[in-house]
């Protein structure tokens, strides 16, 4: 490593130029690039950087004759004063005097600092008086933080040693307040990364359990304690020895990553976004098929992540007890012989309790489930149970006393509130299931998953509790309904635990899962018949938003279809509570009024289904009779005779009576009836939401590229269509409804219809869509999804199913329907589902004479999407 710490240049101060230096400066950077590739430990190549600009700056000190200026020295500050340079990491310096510089010191100084930019190093500087470092500093925190870690570089050392005296004087920055500052920075940074390690794209930094929640260990002992190192924060006690050496070894991990990084930008940035992800996990040595290198490397850094934040709570606790005194003054509350309440938080009274009987760690979750004052673990407790974590030579579940208490508590009525939390934070799940362990930091490289897995399960577990909940009930309000009647919600808690249990095992994760659910029922107590029942909710886990949001609900046969999968409303209402908290736990932003409406609509039309009878399937005839009637009643009260509403309707086919509601097919009507120019295209938008979104209607003359019009006039006006019905009439007219959101998931606002009307009707006036091409979303270009194109049986056999998956590109659904129009094919009815960055459509087609597609014509259409799709991704 001797040629890492070399100095810059080795001609003479006089002598050398800005081109050698940077010269010079680019081919350190590649050397090192080199030895980190050779795997030169991570911490001497962060150190010899420092050691490299170190030398580089006193140099350049000494070229400016700014030795010759007494009172000046040149201090490094921030991560640069700590030693730890990365590739790209500023240089924070300080230029340092006992009074304000004269003009002619000023214009040398500013040349120096120019040069350092010439240089191309990312430079924050200030220069400034001893008084003017100690005023801005009280004032500002970030300053004063920076000033604690000042480490002097060159220039007069007695400068430097007066404002380390006034730094370290009492008065400045008292050890108290700089610890609850510190700790109220850390909740605001946490804050902006929604309080969870697990991102799509974390920040290495500033990511609760980053390399911040390090920092802030440092700033806080160092304050305090006047300790400069993590090794001398161990040797106050206030580290042990097994902690010292597990923060080293994260630091390490976590430096590795953003090391790799930096050598992949070219400007500064600690955020592992998809763009970078593949080619850091490349650098980094991790090799697999497919996504398979970044999801093991994206593993490990979440439990790095996870590893910090949970040693940043535990010590900052500490750090509490000893700087505020905080917790320790109040009298404890025996709970029991074996824990007590000391505040808000529980203790053990025993210092080995976890390791002389290992069931005793659910009892204390036990505890916290029964007493909603416990808000978590007092540390030297959690100190307790880390140790016996990692003593553990079994799994808590071979532990006869822990089955016993880890159904006791889960039978618990307030078990999801705190106690899987913190379970789950804490590794006791890991610890206690085996195949939990091996979906700890668990990811899919896919803008879909938004978290981890356990990070998943365990906010599904949350939403579980959120309907039991009546100030949820605007939002959820069937399972809110539902939940409170689940007579054994251990049933629904088991089988969320065990839904994504065997993601990233291969094979179908459902049903590997479904197999270690029943194995865990049984192991655990249950009756066979409850066992069945949760391997039948992890298996069909995923039955109820496919069937709702990628297959006709409208369409009876769906419906009953789904009903003799179900077969009994228990299994409904357990399914429709995992369904929405499954939703709701994968993504955030993927719950709208709509996803809600279509999954009310399945589960009413199911419960119906289910207390006629499957073998009492419903009479067609019967419901379109009643929505004529219905529909024409509320038409003769708006003036209509009912002659003309007959033989209106005798345009139509009984298909539309059966897939409209009345009050639909009398506001259709109504609108016909009143259109002067049946030549001129009718386009209707529904005022109020329409199952959570805004109905388009569209009445014209069929035409071939109709669809595809349609669709991309609408993809201009940034809206997203999410159903399509397509029919025409006996005399072939298109009565085609589109139900689309706008980007929010929300149904269009008013103020925007005659915009989007006006723009329809144009396009089908002239039958062209004069569709500018969009950029697809910057995220959208690091993933590949392999088009797909299958065929589903039916069995009325009437028409044809088609699934298609592909990249959800802008204009997809034009692309679609144009190759639709050139292939003769005519769209029923279609389901648009987007999947993060996948589509997965579903179409249900005839060919141009109302007939089911032949094999040949299925083979002609899939040829031809997978010809237009891949090309255009």
């Amino acid at each position: 490593m001797t040629d890492s710490s070399s100095t810059p240049v080795t001609e003479t101060a006089d002598k050398f130029t800005p081109e050698q230096l940077r010269l010079a400066l680019e081919q350190f950077t590649a050397q090192q690039k080199q030895q980190f590739l050779n795997h030169a430990p991570v911490t001497s190549l962060v150190e010899a950087r420092s050691h490299y600009i170190d030398q580089l700056l006193r140099q350049l000190w000494q070229h400016f004759n700014l030795f010759d200026q007494h009172d000046l020295a040149l201090i490094a500050v921030g991560g640069y004063g700590r030693g730890e340079l990365h590739p790209l990491s500023d240089v924070d310096i300080l230029i340092l005097s006992e009074q304000p510089l004269d003009d002619a010191t000023g214009a040398t100084v500013s040349a120096f600092i120019t040069l350092l930019w010439d240089l191309k190093l990312d430079v924050g500087h200030s220069v400034r008086t001893i008084d003017d470092c100690i005023q801005i500093g009280m004032d500002d925190l970030t300053v004063a933080t920076n000033l604690q870690e000042s480490r002097w570089l060159c220039g007069n050392q007695e400068t430097y040693q007066q404002l380390e005296e006034k730094i370290n004087a009492g008065n400045f920055w008292p050890s108290e307040q700089f610890y609850q500052a510190k700790l109220d920075e850390q909740k605001t940074r946490h804050a902006r990364y929604h309080d969870t390690t697990y991102n799509l794209e974390p920040d290495i930094k500033s990511s609760p359990g980053g390399l911040r929640d390090i920092h802030t260990l440092s700033w806080v002992a160092r304050r305090h304690f006047g300790a400069t190192s993590l090794l001398e924060m161990s040797r106050f006690g206030f580290l042990t020895d097994a902690e010292y050496r597990e923060l080293v070894e994260c630091q390490d991990s976590l430096w590795r990553i953003r090391f790799a990084l930096h050598c992949e930008l070219r400007r500064y940035d600690n955020r592992l976004t998809f763009g970078h992800q593949a080619s850091v996990a490349e650098l980094l040595g991790y090799a697999g098929e497919g996504n398979q290198a970044v999801e093991m490397m994206m593993k490990d850094f979440y439990r790095t992540l996870r590893r910090v934040a949970e040693l940043n709570k535990m010590l900052l606790q500490l750090f509490d007890q000893a700087i505020l005194n905080q917790g320790t003054a109040a009298e404890p509350v025996e709970l029991d012989e074996d824990f007590q309440i000391r505040g808000q938080l529980i203790e053990a009274t025993k210092p080995a309790l976890f390791q002389a009987r290992p069931e005793t760690i659910l009892e204390m979750f036990l505890h916290i489930a029964r007493n909603s004052e416990i808000e978590g673990i007092a540390a030297p407790t959690l100190r307790q149970l880390r140790t016996a974590r990692r003593r553990l030579n079994r799994f808590l579940i071979d532990i006869p006393e822990a089955r016993d208490k880890f159904m006791e508590l889960v039978r618990q009525p307030n078990c999801l509130q705190k106690a899987f939390r913190l379970m789950h934070r804490h590794g006791v799940l890991s610890t206690y299931l085996p195949q939990w362990s091996q979906i700890v930091g668990q990811m899919q490289f896919d803008l879909f998953h938004v978290y981890t897995v356990d990070e998943h399960t365990v906010r599904l577990l949350k939403n579980l509790n959120k309907f039991s909940d009546n100030e949820n009930r605007q939002r959820h309000p069937i399972c809110c309904e539902v939940y409170p009647r689940v007579a054994k919600k251990e049933i629904l808690i088991l089988a969320a635990i065990f839904h994504d249990i065997a993601k990233g095992r291969g094979g179908d994760h459902s049903e590997l899962g479904g197999v270690d659910a029943y194995d865990f029922c049984i192991q655990h107590g249950l009756s066979k018949p409850e066992a069945n029942l949760v391997k039948w909710l992890v298996n069909q886990h995923l039955l109820m938003s496919v069937t709702a949001q990628r297959r006709d609900i409208y369409d009876p046969e769906v419906v009953t279809e789904f009903a003799k999968t179900v077969r009994d409303e228990e299994r409904l209402d357990h399914l429709i509570c995992l369904t929405v908290a499954d939703i709701c736990a994968t993504n955030q932003e993927l719950w709208n009024s709509w996803k809600r409406t279509l999954l009310a609509e399945l589960y009413y039309s199911t419960q119906k289904a289910l207390r006629r009878g499957l073998e009492n399937p419903p009479d067609v005839r019967e419901r379109i009779r009643h929505n004529q009637q219905m529909a024409s009643a509320l038409l003769r009260s708006e003036g209509f005779a009912q002659r003309e509403i007959d033989v209106l309707w005798q345009r139509f086919k009984a298909d539309y009576f059966l897939r409209h509601t009345h009050k639909q097919i009398a506001w259709h009507a109504e609108a016909i009836l009143n259109h002067d120019d049946h030549d001129k295209p009718l386009i209707l938008l529904s005022k109020k939401p329409t199952r959570g979104g805004t109905e388009v209607f569209v009445y014209c003359k069929d035409k071939t590229k109709l669809f595809a019009i349609v669709v991309s006039e609408l993809d201009k006006k940034n809206l997203s269509v999410h159903d399509a019905q397509v029919m025409t009439s006996k005399d072939g007219f298109a009565l085609d409804t589109f139900m689309v959101l706008d980007p929010s998931g929300k149904a269009l606002n008013e103020s925007r219809h005659n915009t989007v009307r006006r723009a329809l009707v144009n396009a089908l006036t002239h039958m062209k869509s004069d569709r500018k091409k969009k950029r697809p979303p910057h995220k959208l270009q690091h993933f590949k999804v392999k088009t797909q194109v299958d065929f589903l049986p039916t069995k009325s056999g009437k028409n044809t199913m088609m699934e298609l998956v592909a990249l959800d590109m802008p204009g997809l659904l034009a692309r679609v329907g144009s190759v639709f129009a050139r292939q003769n094919i005519s769209l029923q009815a279609a389901k648009i589902t987007t999947i993060g960055e996948r589509a997965e459509d579903f179409f249900i087609v005839t060919g141009q004479d109302g007939s089911p597609l032949t094999p040949e014509e299925q083979a002609q259409l899939r040829e031809a999407l997978l010809a237009r799709l891949e090309k255009q991704s």
